[in-house]
């Protein structure tokens, strides 16, 4: 089996994941991330003082962010090898995966389009932003979904030398375990479970990745 496609693609993602890092550290909002609680002439302001900083940053999340891609199909390829009387986790697995992506990249629309115009209503601008950050950190479901086909997949692999070790398995249920109090930011503008929170936002991004 030649895999030098698949080593390609592995070999992308610590590219890709580095500047990914710098385009959120140049967001200015991001690290720390911006209060839910911020009034919308403060969300507005905010956009017109780093309008540069965040286009530039998310230029480079539009052009970087799909790049994850390529390293969850080397998990789909290596998942249709197990010993599985179906290839139904790997199909729920690539499903979940590309639907993920396009919400990411709608995050990544939304803070563009609220920095296009900064000078518009500051309804609108905390509109945008508000749209952004529900949509980077509530659809966890998708993530989960495909940690969970990834770790039943791992446990019901027949063949003699397991693809992944059951250790992966049990891995991928306790990262979707502690990415699953981001869906909850939608609820809260303060606390653990707000946008910015311990919870939601951290320990869920520190889950990811």
């Amino acid at each position: 089996m030649n895999t030098t496609d698949q080593r390609i693609c592995l070999w992308l993602v610590p590219a890709f994941a580095a500047l990914l890092l710098v385009a959120f550290w140049i967001f200015p909002g991001f690290f720390p991330p911006m209060s839910p609680t911020m009034t919308a002439e403060e969300v507005a302001t905010f956009y017109r003082d780093h309008v540069g900083e965040i286009r530039a940053s998310m230029v480079i999340v539009n052009l970087c962010g799909i790049s994850f891609i390529p390293f969850f199909m080397v998990i789909v390829v290596q998942m249709q090898r197990m010993g599985n009387p179906s290839r139904a986790f790997a199909y729920s697995y690539l499903s979940a995966a590309a639907s993920g992506a396009t919400l990411f990249a709608l995050a990544d629309l939304a803070w563009l389009i609220a920095a296009f115009r900064p000078e518009r209503d500051p309804q609108l601008i905390q509109l945008l932003n508000d749209f952004a950050w529900i949509a980077f950190i509530t659809p966890v479901g998708f993530i989960i979904a495909q940690n969970l086909c990834l770790a039943l997949a791992i446990f019901m692999d027949a063949r003699r030398t397991p693809v992944f070790p059951r250790w992966v398995g049990h891995f991928n249920i306790v990262a979707g375990l502690l990415m699953m109090p981001g869906a909850l930011a939608m609820m809260f503008m303060r606390g653990p479970f707000a946008w910015d929170g311990l919870l939601a936002f951290w320990v869920r991004l520190g889950a990811y990745c």
